[in-house]
């Protein structure tokens, strides 16, 4: 991870998240697309975009229909890779560095035609995008706060904090916790995660039940934080 270095992006009073995960699975995908659907349907003009996609790219046409395809393919998902491992590991497989001028551009472009811009990110904050280049670098040039999405099952109270201390060390902003049902009834845990992790971290930690469809108390968590951020007003 680079450390000192200047942000690509150009300072803007928008306020964009950078949605990452405490592993892979953990529903980055769900709460995003969640998110800006459910925002764009009260008028708040929000787009997610995945900057580096592996695999199948199912996740992407989530985001898209999420928005109604207001914008092309290329700029949502400006890099994909066909092998699904991290993208470092599948530039090296398929012998094509990613480029990130294509993903600051692409996000640059969203930026200005958006209100609200939800980079999701692949598996955890430290997966790499470059050898020396991870998904901290990438939200410090976009200028972008954090949400972590987490599982919310037996072993999520130790990836939250991991994951909460690395990107505090970072000199990151982490916004909100947001625990997912991935599968209901998994463990008694599952009652207990949210109240313990809010004894434990000075962060917010919202729950998000498996299939939900309204997003009402995160999208105020994180827009009105905007609202009082145009009103100079930020803690």
């Amino acid at each position: 991870m680079n450390g000192g270095r200047l942000s690509r992006c150009r300072h803007t009073d928008k306020l964009n998240y950078l949605v990452t995960g405490t592993d892979t699975g953990a529903g980055k995908t769900f709460v995003t697309s969640g998110l800006v659907r459910f925002s764009r349907s009260g008028g708040i003009d929000t787009v997610g975009m995945k900057p580096v996609c592996t695999g199948d790219n199912l996740d992407v046409q989530q985001l898209l229909e999420a928005c109604d395809r207001c914008e092309p393919e290329f700029l949502i998902n400006p890099v994909w890779y066909r092998t699904p491992v991290a993208p470092y590991t599948a530039s090296i497989i398929e012998e094509r560095q990613i480029d990130l001028d294509a993903l600051w551009k692409a996000f640059t472009h969203l930026a200005q035609r958006h209100a609200h811009v939800l980079v999701e990110g692949a598996g955890g904050i430290a997966v790499p995008i470059r050898a020396d280049y991870d998904y901290r670098d990438l939200a410090r040039d976009l200028q972008l706060e954090v949400v972590v999405v987490a599982a919310n099952r037996l072993g999520v109270l130790n990836h939250v904090r991991l994951t909460e201390e690395a990107i505090r060390a970072a000199a990151l902003r982490c916004r909100v916790i947001v625990l997912n049902t991935v599968e209901p009834d998994s463990d008694i845990s599952q009652t207990t995660n949210q109240s313990v992790l809010e004894s434990l971290i000075d962060v917010p930690v919202l729950s998000v039940e498996h299939g939900q469809t309204e997003f009402s108390s995160l999208a105020k968590l994180l827009w009105e934080e905007s609202r009082k951020e145009e009103l100079g007003i930020r803690k």
